[in-house]
């Protein structure tokens, strides 16, 4: 009996080694949750499924699951009152001996049976996590199981710590830190991602440059710190309305530019004239009570027509977007160089 107690130990010591090494291998998220739910059910006898659920701002938020079937999708949704939360909320592991007799599971149906743990994710004594593991036979679990669980949580919480640590100064490195947006490098790494993916598919999609008019009047009478609440709150408001698969970002000062996917020309021109409009109705309120308005020129270019690489592109909305400065400012002007049946196709914004 000894000596196959402590082949158990080392087999399971051998686990948490494997299993750190991946963890610290790796700052992915999907990747850390799922190497932690597949060893928690390969190592507890009799295990049915492990969930991991990240906790953060008092709302559970599903990350992995395992079933011993092979299924990954949760069995079901944290109730409010129920095993998840109020180990989230507590900090405290719950054993449930068995559902059926539990009072968190009182009003469980019947294939609702066996154990299950509910152990809390702890980093700096800050619930970061729940993980449940439920098995099939009743009775709880024994002090190896405990003990191996609760290490299995101490890897996980480290882990979940260490990659939204990684995902916080990922977000940072592409972020304009004056209006949250993406900044110049996030969008040059989606127009190369979608200058691939119109290569790959032959669908066109358009890129449009605009910079605001008189925006430097408001950084000489007000400075810099009321102009930046400004592009905040015109940059926010712009961002309203777009579709899920559009990318807005700053590209520098008080320049924008929007990447709209599988997008022609024509469409394009319709949303240049919707952003026009739409900046009629934009005003900031100073602090001494006078409205600021602003205008807005831009220029458009669309893959292939404008160019086939994203500097190509760039480069054709930018001067575009010169053209309406230097000569129709608060308009939008497509950029030059059109070929083909588009050429025939006469757009009030291209006039000089």
């Amino acid at each position: 009996a000894l000596l196959s107690l402590l082949k158990q130990q080392s087999a399971e010591l051998d686990a948490l080694r494997k299993l750190s090494l991946n963890l610290t291998s790796s700052l992915d998220m999907p990747t850390v949750l799922n190497a932690i739910v597949g060893e928690s059910i390969r190592l507890v006898k009799d295990a049915r499924a492990v969930h991991i659920y990240l906790y953060k701002n008092g709302s559970l938020e599903f990350g992995a699951a395992l079933q011993s079937n092979g299924n990954t999708s949760p069995i079901a949704t944290p109730r409010r009152d129920g095993l998840t939360y109020t180990v989230a909320r507590s900090g405290e592991t719950i054993v449930v001996e068995e559902m059926q007799e539990h009072p968190l599971y009182a009003k469980a149906p019947p294939v609702w049976n066996g154990s299950i743990i509910g152990i809390p994710l702890k980093m700096n004594q800050v619930v970061v996590g729940v993980m449940n593991l439920s098995r099939s036979t009743t009775g709880g679990f024994n002090a190896a199981e405990l003990r191996l669980l609760s290490l299995l949580a101490d890897q996980a919480a480290v882990s979940i710590s260490n990659a939204s640590l990684h995902q916080m100064i990922s977000r940072k490195a592409y972020s304009d830190t004056v209006t949250g947006l993406p900044n110049r490098r996030a969008l040059d790494e989606r127009l190369e991602k979608e200058v691939l993916r119109s290569r790959r598919t032959g669908q066109s999609f358009a890129v449009v440059m605009m910079d605001l008019d008189g925006f430097k009047n408001v950084n000489d009478t007000y400075g810099h710190a009321l102009g930046d609440q400004v592009l905040r709150v015109f940059f926010s408001y712009m961002a309203q309305g777009l579709r899920a698969t559009d990318f807005l970002a700053r590209y520098g000062g008080d320049e924008l530019t929007l990447i709209m996917s599988q997008t022609t020309l024509p469409s394009a021109v319709l949303v240049a004239d919707k952003i026009t409009e739409k900046m009629k109705k934009f005003f900031f309120k100073a602090p001494d009570g006078k409205r600021i308005t602003l205008g807005i020129s831009g220029g458009i270019a669309v893959y292939p027509t404008h160019g086939r690489s994203a500097a190509e592109l760039l480069r054709a909305a930018d001067e575009a977007l010169y053209r309406a400065k230097r000569r129709e400012r608060g308009k939008f002007l497509v950029a030059k160089g059109l070929t083909g049946p588009l050429a025939s196709v006469k757009f009030p914004q291209t006039n000089e």
